[in-house]
């Protein structure tokens, strides 16, 4: 019967504070990755909200690729009439 107290001496002081010293390495890092992901979450929101207007580059880059050849064409009538 002495052996089973110092079982349950072993287990309650050894075991179980092993357990709960490796459960909480792993908790914690979990923790952390779940406010990480939190974190990266909200900010995705808002960098959503600031990628409206991208479509609108589209249109620009076409404007500025008609501006250039206008732009180029005004030039060269410049340095013409300099001359």
């Amino acid at each position: 019967m002495w052996l089973w107290w110092i079982a349950n001496a072993v287990i309650l002081l050894v075991v179980v504070p092993l357990v709960i010293f490796l459960a909480n390495r792993v908790i914690r890092p979990a923790v952390e990755i779940q406010h990480a992901s939190d974190d990266i979450l909200e900010h995705g929101v808002i960098l959503t909200e600031h990628l409206v207007p991208v479509p609108a580059l589209i249109e620009t880059d076409a404007s500025i690729t008609g501006i250039t050849g206008v732009a180029v064409r005004y030039v060269t009538a410049l340095r013409r009439m300099v001359r």
